[in-house]
């Protein structure tokens, strides 16, 4: 709907957007043909920024403003007797009360929802969602209705009722609002952080990494599918959540809290190692007065602040992780420090219940030394990982890091000024100076410059900008000053689009992950029934004391086994993986599509735009005899300046550099695969390729030998005829990029075959796979066939990737394994793409492919660790090697074993950002 406002010559008084009376000393203010405008926050002020004029008509219409404003998401009672404003006294649940803001809603809304048995009605689809997503909060007592009454309110506009109000009202609900997956397990999403239910992991924030001022959530490393609004634990792994909303200067209050816990417990564990090691292999080192009872006790004293406070996190994850039956790492390691230090209490106060061979100097021996060293390995180990988990964000923020935090506005009247970034508007005019940065993607308007967008693209050479060529936000200003004109701004920019795409990828699963999921379902159980063989086995067969025995191998086997490295495997290679992409210009959507690229063995390409520059040029023009080169030239411009294909443009673009003269076009009709026609001052004028003369039995003569020529040369050759005569011939040639012909190369050394799809003439189409060494050319295909030939192809056992850039190669993108989009092509192409190469350029494919074979070999390293492992570490805890050697693992060893497990997946991760690609 469209916001107006009256006229005003000077300021009324009133948000010339909403309506709203404004005092003077509102913040908000915009100049604008003289007069100075206030509005009620920063959403009616760049709403009236983007377009004055809109605001600035009919009295009739401000109240449709009013009303529409009112209705945009929030529930403002601007106007009198508008009764939207809740209170705590006219808040009532039921079915003619909105339960979430409090207001009365006819029978006639849209927005309703059923919950046990009652339907309720909403004022907008905003309470709709809020109700639904957890009723029972809504449902309850009158404080509760009162503070939904006063989210509501300011849940979607800026209003500012008190100065600075609004934006805090802002960010809060933006905050609740979020949702937090688990980064192993992608299908947990919850509203709030806390643990993964099925690993135990910190669960991350899903959203758009440039919004973390204002939203953040918290997902799991493990398990992608949890997520939640606030910091915690995975539901599933138990591990850490980390926030998915990334900032350059993010703070990870995570490992803050498990490195505060780790240097308590490791102070209190060290001593408790030390007397038990003295206590137990030289005694005599002991003072005299120093009974082993009393040895025990201070044991005790010691080990039970480690065990109870430095490990309560392990105790928290592992109970959910047994009550929502996600059994997970968190599991074992609370259960094994559980089992010794309880053990180890009961022996200390009860050691009568104890059979008399177990007595050692008068005490049951106990294993608080190892509960406490346990917990302090362990809270080294979340340590250790937490940093190195952090790091694979480092393309992300690297990436963020980038953009700029001002602009320098240029005003009509042509006064300068700084302003933040996020103030700039679409067509905005902007000036950048020698060495600044470009702060948002636009285009040149006056001044020349060369621009490093090695940042961006990964190309190190800087490119030539003039008047008319585009710009990307940023990317390095050189030695000349710009001005440019904005056009993306915000999360439209390509920086926010890779930053966003980057963070999709880095969550999302590749298939080889389904493997380590099925192994991780039965590894728990599996673990916890060898604990409780080991437990049985060593019990009745072991030596004396048997009893500490089968306690102590048992919590061996549960300490060292390590579901969370198998779990971790898989995401963190492609964490980092599809980061080094990005700042090599390659941009991954998914991790499917990063395990398919190394097998790809055919590579479908468009040649407009993909392997030519896409910018065609008018090189030749032939008349026939009868008719005169400007008017041919003349009709033809004139009837393509109606169409939208790529040549069409070089041809109006030939025209004018040539004098010729473009008048109005009447009845043009576009005939899909052959041409355009049209009426050009009375006269028919038809323009294409030889169907096109076919089609309306046009006798083409001699020109066809003259277009064969033209065709061997390389060009593009269309026939002109002029009241169904043909009048003559247009040559435009589409100069091949300078880097195709060493990407070809590159792509035969990775024996990978090339097809090139083309609607162009045979002829033509061969002179180019010639130069080039294209295996196969499909030429003459229509838009339609596209996607036909890539499934010919994979009908022939062919893993197939498709290379385009425009709206007609969509089809064929997504019908491919894996879709590859030019940066310098359509949205469209790039959304039903896998990858995109930001530059355009096709050696990113050959980058691709060297970067999905460097991730997969690391993800398979990571899993053949993480299985052999636990396939050895587990059978050497429960004793295997007792029989034949004597050789018994320590719980202490076990515990170091088990936290390092993690780390050194991750580290092996890490070394993706140094492969060569």
């Amino acid at each position: 709907m469209k916001h107006t406002a009256k006229k005003v010559e000077t300021w009324s008084g009133a948000d010339p957007v909403c309506g709203m009376t404004v005092s003077e000393e509102s913040e908000h203010r915009f100049t604008f043909d003289g007069v100075e405008y206030h509005f009620c926050g920063e959403f009616c002020e760049k709403k009236f920024a983007a377009n004055p004029s809109s605001y600035l008509s009919e009295k009739d219409e401000t109240q449709e403003a009013v009303q529409d404003h009112e209705h945009a998401g929030c529930c403002h009672s601007h106007s009198p007797g508008h009764a939207r404003k809740a209170t705590a006294e006219s808040v009532a649940t039921g079915p003619g009360t909105d339960p979430v803001c409090g207001m009365t809603v006819t029978e006639e809304s849209d927005h309703r929802f059923t919950f046990d048995g009652v339907e309720y009605r909403f004022c907008s689809e905003h309470c709709e969602k809020k109700f639904a997503a957890e009723p029972s909060s809504y449902l309850s007592d009158t404080d509760q209705h009162q503070e939904a009454s006063h989210d509501h309110e300011h849940a979607a506009c800026d209003h500012t009722h008190s100065p600075g109000h609004a934006r805090k009202a802002t960010v809060e609900r933006a905050v609740a609002g979020a949702v937090y997956t688990c980064p192993m397990h992608p299908e947990i999403e919850q509203n709030h952080p806390g643990p993964c239910p099925k690993c135990g992991m910190a669960l991350e924030a899903i959203g758009d990494p440039l919004a973390a001022a204002t939203r953040t959530e918290y997902t799991c490393p493990m398990h992608p599918e949890i997520v939640q609004d606030h910091p915690g634990n995975c539901p599933k792994c138990g591990m850490s959540l980390e926030s998915r909303s990334v900032d350059v200067e993010e703070t990870n209050d995570e490992l803050t809290d498990m490195f505060r816990r780790f240097r308590v417990s490791a102070v209190l564990a060290l001593p408790v190692f030390i007397l038990a090691m003295v206590a137990d292999l030289a005694p005599g080192w002991l003072p005299e007065s120093l009974t082993m009872h009393t040895v025990q006790w201070m044991e005790f004293g010691l080990a039970t602040p480690v065990v109870l406070w430095g490990g309560w996190p392990f105790f928290v994850r592992g109970w959910q992780s047994v009550v929502s039956w996600n059994l997970n790492m968190f599991t074992l390691i609370g259960l094994g420090v559980a089992v010794a230090w309880i053990y180890s209490v009961i022996a200390l106060l009860f050691p009568g219940i104890f059979p008399p061979n177990m007595l050692h100097d008068g005490t049951i021996p106990v294993y608080f030394e190892a509960a406490a060293v346990i917990t302090a390995l362990v809270l080294l180990g979340q340590v250790l990982e937490l940093r190195a988990r952090s790091r694979t964000n480092a393309a992300i923020k690297l990436l963020l890091g980038l953009a700029p935090n001002t602009a320098r506005m240029v005003r009509a009247d042509g006064t300068e000024e700084d302003i933040s970034l996020d103030r700039v508007m679409p067509g905005d005019i902007l000036r950048v100076r020698p060495g600044e940065k470009v702060p948002v993607d636009g285009v040149v308007t006056e001044g020349s410059s060369a621009i490093d967008e090695s940042m961006v693209t990964g190309e190190p050479i800087p490119v030539e900008k003039s008047v008319g060529e585009p710009l990307i936000g940023a990317t390095l200003n050189g030695t000349g000053s710009l001005l440019m004109r904005a056009e993306k701004v915000g999360s439209d920019t390509l920086l926010a689009q890779i930053v966003r795409m980057v963070s999709e990828a880095q969550r999302s699963r590749a298939p080889i992950q389904k493997l380590a999921d099925i192994v991780a379902g039965y590894f728990v159980p599996a673990v916890v029934l060898i604990a409780v063989l080991t437990l049985i086995v060593w019990g009745f067969y072991g030596p004396e004391p048997r009893l500490a025995h089968a306690i102590i191998n048992a919590v061996a086997v549960l300490i060292i086994a390590c579901p969370c490295a198998l779990g971790l495997a898989t995401p963190m290679s492609i964490m980092v993986g599809t980061g080094k992409g990005a700042m090599l210009g390659v941009l991954i959507k998914n991790a499917e599509a990063l395990e398919i690229m190394e097998k790809i063995d055919t590579l479908v390409v468009d040649k407009t735009g993909t392997l030519t520059e896409g910018k065609p040029k008018l090189v030749s023009v032939e008349v026939a005899q009868g008719f005169e080169e400007e008017e041919l030239l003349s009709l033809a411009a004139s009837l393509e300046r109606a169409s939208e294909h790529p040549l069409a443009e070089a041809i109006v673009r030939g025209a004018g550099e040539r004098g010729a003269e473009l008048v109005p076009t009447d009845q043009f009709e576009s005939i899909t695969g052959q041409g355009v026609t049209g009426i050009i001052g009375g006269r028919k004028v038809a323009l294409g390729n030889i169907k096109l003369f076919e089609h309306l039995s046009i006798d083409p003569g001699s020109l066809a030998a003259v277009a064969e020529s033209g065709r061997a040369q390389g060009q593009t050759v269309m026939f002109v005829a002029i009241d169904g005569r043909a009048a003559g011939l247009i040559g435009v040639a589409d100069p091949i990029k300078a880097s195709t012909l060493q990407a070809i190369r590159d792509l035969h050394d990775e024996d990978v075959m090339v097809v090139m799809l083309t609607g162009d003439n045979r002829t033509t189409a061969r002179v180019v796979a010639d130069q080039l060494g294209i295996d196969r050319v499909e030429a003459e295909v229509l838009p339609e066939q596209k996607a036909e030939i890539v499934k010919k192809l994979q009908a022939e056992g062919r893993t197939v990737a498709m290379a385009g850039d425009g709206i007609n190669d969509a089809p064929a993108l997504a019908q491919a394994h894996v879709g590859i989009a030019m940066g310098t092509g359509t949205d469209v192409a790039m959304e039903s793409a896998g990858v995109t190469l930001v530059k355009g350029d096709l050696r990113g494919i050959v980058r691709a492919r060297r970067l999905s074979r460097a991730t997969m070999r690391n993800i398979r390293q990571n899993l053949f660790f993480a299985f052999i492992y636990n396939t050895l570490g587990v059978p050497v805890a429960a004793g295997i090697l007792y029989p034949p050697f004597g050789l018994l693992l320590s719980p202490i060893i076990a515990a170091a074993a088990m936290s390092f497990s993690s780390v050194s997946v991750i580290a092996n991760a890490l070394r993706l950002k140094r492969a060569e690609v």
